[in-house]
């Protein structure tokens, strides 16, 4: 689900794919830049961004989405899967470690190279291990909690009560 804020999903909103247009749409020969009136005719090709194709998509089939011809069954391979994952697993591993064991002087040379998720991946376990030193080193082992300092009344048979 995209996110309202983030800069990544306006963009990928913003990217334009091919559209073939399955009727007359009136009115809207501002989208086919060689339209010589104001409409765009049925089987009409078009590039509009995907917010648009697929709020058009959705509105009675008015138009089919192209596929990008590098999600094809030609360009794709039944181990890309499986390709992706041991990518995704070992680089995740390399930022952990580097998390962990990377001095001050090495983090910026090291972290202008992430994408923004990993980014907040190496940042978040660098806080993780820094919090978990600082519990290490002084932090109270265990704390007692408020509610066993209180004693509890209890009911004898009887309907009296002990304080």
């Amino acid at each position: 689900m995209p996110c309202y804020y983030d800069v990544d999903d306006i963009l990928m909103e913003e990217e334009p794919i091919s559209v073939v247009f399955q009727v007359t749409a009136n009115g809207v020969g501002l989208l086919d830049p060689g339209a010589e009136r104001n409409s765009v005719e049925k089987g009409a090709k078009v590039d509009l961004p995907l917010w648009l194709a697929h709020g058009m998509l959705s509105l009675e089939q008015a138009v089919s989405i192209n596929v990008p011809p590098c999600f094809t069954q030609k360009v794709s391979d039944k181990s890309i899967g499986q390709f992706l994952r041991y990518a995704f697993t070992s680089r995740y591993k390399e930022i952990l470690s580097k998390s962990h064991s990377s001095s001050t002087m090495t983090v910026p040379k090291f972290a202008s190279r992430l994408t923004t998720e990993e980014a907040q991946v190496f940042e978040s376990a660098r806080e993780s291990m820094a919090a978990f030193k600082r519990w290490r080193v002084g932090g109270a082992r265990l704390q007692k909690a408020s509610i066993l300092g209180r004693k509890r009344k209890t009911k004898l048979p009887d309907g009296s009560s002990t304080a």
